[in-house]
């Protein structure tokens, strides 16, 4: 590359003027960076990559159908596909002569067909519109649908659904986009939700973070004490003093591996010492642990953190 390219080059990069070093200005209008005090033309003929006009009611987006969503992990296609209508309208919004309806479904069709014509793009739409539907039964964020959609789709392309059902990975990529995100969910909810078994979900979960090597986050059961609290509607005094016990518990190196039944027995305990009425097998049944499991870790948190709770 010649010198003098290379020095043009570094030039264009540098965010201040090359001249006074003052800062850059980039006017939409002419395509061009200019400089903000000495008016240097830094670069010229510039695209526009943002829209090519704004919509500021429905009205005018209705207008300006020409212009698409953007592109999206939650479709196969990613959403960049062609799409005909079921309206019978042309592009001005007319409605089609009847001699041309029966054409207009024939192509309707087989815009479909050519949309999904390979096995593996069946697969994807299948697979990402179950994840989008549980995803919107169980409330999710639209990262955690995102995510999802972008484990299960690397899934497909390394060839790792083969002989596996399509709602077990979408399970299994659900509950993997749960704890990268951070978004408190249990594994009975996921699968609850896709009405297969907690076995299937778990297989599937453990052989994707192992096939398409990710490192999963330690999971946090103080989100989830929080999930609990306002499942249960309990007090915010019960719940500042269950996060109080959980800390405790988490510096003497007793969460691990017993975070939930930890939490559940650490709301207990809370709900106890602030007088209200919460039943061990209502704090069981919302937190996915048996009532035997609150009795053992309220007896592993009096003993190792040195309290009197009177039941």
């Amino acid at each position: 590359m010649p010198k003098k390219n290379r020095e043009e080059e570094a030039r264009l990069r540098k965010p201040y003027c090359p001249e006074c070093n003052s800062d850059l200005v980039y006017d939409s209008d002419m395509g061009e960076t200019v400089c903000s005090s000495c008016g240097l033309v830094v670069k010229e003929k510039e695209f526009d990559r943002g829209p090519e006009w704004k919509a500021f009611t429905i009205e005018e987006k209705e207008s300006n159908p020409r212009v698409g969503p953007p592109s999206t992990p939650t479709l196969h296609d990613k959403g960049l596909g062609t799409k005909i209508d079921w309206k019978d309208q042309d592009s001005r919004g007319k409605r089609i002569k009847l001699r041309q309806k029966a054409q207009t479904y024939r192509m309707r069709k087989w815009q479909r067909r050519c949309r999904v014509s390979t096995p593996t793009e069946r697969n994807l739409s299948v697979g990402l519109s179950e994840i989008s539907k549980t995803g919107n039964i169980m409330q999710l964020p639209k990262n955690v649908v995102d995510t999802a959609s972008v484990i299960y789709r690397k899934a497909t392309e390394e060839r790792l659904i083969r002989g596996r059902s399509i709602l077990g990975v979408a399970a299994g990529s659900i509950y993997a986009a749960c704890r990268k995100c951070g978004i408190p969910r249990t594994p009975d909810e996921v699968s609850k939700a896709l009405e297969i078994s907690k076995k299937e979900l778990n297989r599937n979960y453990r052989f994707l973070i192992k096939e398409l090597d990710y490192s999963m986050p330690v999971e946090d059961y103080k989100n989830y004490m929080n999930k609990f609290c306002n499942e249960m509607r309990i007090h915010g005094k019960s719940e500042e003093i269950a996060h109080k016990i959980y800390q405790a518990a988490k510096k003497e190196r007793l969460t691990s591996g017993r975070g939930r039944g930890l939490s559940a027995a650490a709301l207990y305990i809370a709900t106890v010492l602030i007088g209200e009425k919460k039943t061990q097998r209502e704090i069981s049944e919302t937190a996915g642990v048996t009532e035997v499991t609150i009795r053992n870790r309220y007896k592993d948190l009096k003993r190792e953190l040195d309290f009197i709770v009177y039941l």
